[in-house]
């Protein structure tokens, strides 16, 4: 176990049923309520994957991770530099293969990666070297950490693969230290009409083994390298467009595959933030830039995009 976790230390594990420091030795428990975590691999496994499997088998099975591409994503998905990061205590909520985790324990952050997925074996593998990062497997409503106790908290394209996005942005909200930070990324709504394609496609592909979906995504990566297709078929239904075969593949993967995705809007984000007593709002704008995309992203029509807010706690 490592020290980071010890019962004494200022980043302890805590019970998430009744919050008391858990105790360890082979594994972690509560003595308050009898509970028992597993340690697995040097991970505190809090949960089992259930509804989230599907993020599981492609984090572990696909190689995404790009330095320099990485590092941009964080800074433009977070509203925060690389040089901010430097001894603040952060929490990656829904760390999945540990891309981002990577990025800021690398700046010098004091890194936590909580994920529900065994996903975490994954980003053991890509930045466990590095010190101060840690990982654990729990659910994001119920994490093992003390409330109020980190510098800054970001979670990018996680919340809304719950059943119930506002209930995991309130847990996880509860993290941020008073003064502390919060970026979250989640998808945006688009159009009534890509909506409800988006669903119907979902409704079939979310029902079908990963070995008979996978071939469906591999075909979206095809078509996703073809220019053409690129500047249109895309705005109509979801592939990924990325550079890289492999990546696009696994964000096919990445759109249909969960039992869970929901959509929202930037007003309602930002109505979220305000009642946890977060101010300060910054709406942070897409990655791309360019006059079209940027009109087409203000209007709700670019499937995938993402609605991304960073506030500040001034309770």
């Amino acid at each position: 176990m490592s020290e980071l976790f010890l019962p004494r230390s200022p980043d302890r594990l805590v019970c998430p049923q009744c919050l008391q420091a858990l105790q360890h030795e082979d594994e972690l428990r509560c003595e308050r309520c009898s509970l028992q975590i597993p340690v697995v691999a040097g991970i505190p496994r809090f949960v089992e994957q259930e509804h989230l499997a599907s993020f599981g088998l492609q984090w572990n099975r696909y190689e995404v991770a790009h330095d320099d591409e990485d590092r941009a994503t964080f800074q433009a998905k977070t509203g925060i530099s690389l040089a901010e990061l430097k001894g603040l205590r952060v929490l990656d909520a829904g760390c999945g293969g540990g891309r981002y985790c990577k990025v800021a324990a690398e700046a010098g952050a004091e890194v936590i990666g909580a994920d529900h997925t065994s996903a975490v074996e994954k980003a053991s593998k890509l930045c466990g070297h590095l010190p101060g990062l840690k990982l654990v497997q729990a659910d994001l409503k119920h994490l093992p950490f003390e409330r109020a106790s980190f510098d800054f908290v970001f979670s990018i394209g996680v919340m809304h693969h719950d059943s119930d996005t506002k209930s995991v942005f309130d847990a996880v909200a509860q993290m941020v230290k008073p003064g502390g930070r919060m970026a979250v990324w989640l998808y945006r709504r688009n159009m009534f009409w890509q909506e409800a394609l988006n669903s119907s496609i979902r409704r079939v592909t979310t029902n079908l083994p990963p070995e008979r979906l996978e071939p469906w995504c591999r075909f979206g990566a095809l078509v996703g390298g073809i220019p053409i297709a690129k500047q249109t078929l895309s705005k109509i239904i979801n592939f990924s467009t990325h550079p890289v075969w492999e990546n696009r593949v696994c964000d096919n993967f990445d759109w249909y595959a969960p039992q869970y995705q929901f959509h929202h809007t930037t007003d309602e984000l930002c109505e979220w933030f305000e009642a946890a007593g977060f101010g300060e709002l910054q709406v942070l704008p897409p990655e791309k830039n360019g006059r079209f995309y940027r009109w087409a992203w203000k209007n709700n029509l670019i499937i995938g995009s993402g609605v991304n807010i960073l506030g500040r706690q001034i309770k």
